[in-house]
């Protein structure tokens, strides 16, 4: 029996990416403790919590393909989550304005069959990013928005913080927060075609 494909995360970034490809998914936001081990590498933090959030899900399956993600920035080798506040965002964003930093988003597949897990799978991306010199008023402007609040790094490549984005090396839709290509990659590896068998027919342009 195919496998429901399921998306455990309830970031609009990553449903409006698997959605934009016309694939049949639903949606369970993940309650997993995002508490990981200290000191990890950035690859192997989201790594991890990408595996952690599937896996929380996969457990009300009964035959499914649970994907989890998990992206943070990293400046100076220090991982940047979400801010919260605003105070926290323009910290943030002056930090990184008029410098390059890398983003990193970890996937993680869990398949499910019988309401047992029979495979896991995990793999990340990594993207350089450069961003332009930011005024403290754009800064303080962009803050405003309330864009940035659920965002890793205080910005959202796909929305406003488009405007201070210089230039990019590496997957875009990894910093959007899912890597299409790798996910497609790690669907192969497993025996199936992302958008071959789980299409629903209808593609959002």
């Amino acid at each position: 029996m195919q496998p429901e494909l399921v998306l455990a995360s309830g970031s609009p970034r990553r449903q409006e990416l698997l959605s934009q490809l016309g694939l049949s998914f639903r949606i369970q936001t993940s309650q997993a403790d995002e508490t990981v081990e200290q000191n990890l590498s950035p690859a192997t933090f989201v790594e991890q919590l990408a595996l952690k959030k599937a896996k929380a899900v996969a457990r009300s399956c009964q035959s499914a393909l649970v994907i989890g993600a998990d992206t943070v920035v990293v400046l100076d080798d220090e991982i940047l989550g979400k801010p919260g506040d605003q105070t926290v965002v323009k910290r943030m964003l002056t930090r990184l304005q008029g410098r390059e930093h890398q983003v990193y988003t970890g996937i993680a597949l869990v398949q499910v069959h019988d309401e047992k897990v029979v495979r896991e799978l995990t793999d990340h991306k990594r993207t350089t990013v450069w961003m332009r010199r930011l005024t403290p008023e754009k800064i303080e402007w962009y803050a405003g928005t309330g864009e940035p609040l659920d965002k890793a790094g205080a910005y959202g490549i796909q929305g406003f913080g488009a405007c201070f984005v210089e230039k990019i090396e590496g997957c875009y839709f990894n910093v959007v927060g899912l890597s299409i290509s790798l996910l497609d990659e790690m669907m192969e590896k497993i025996g199936f075609s992302l958008v071959e068998d789980f299409r629903s027919g209808t593609k959002v342009l």
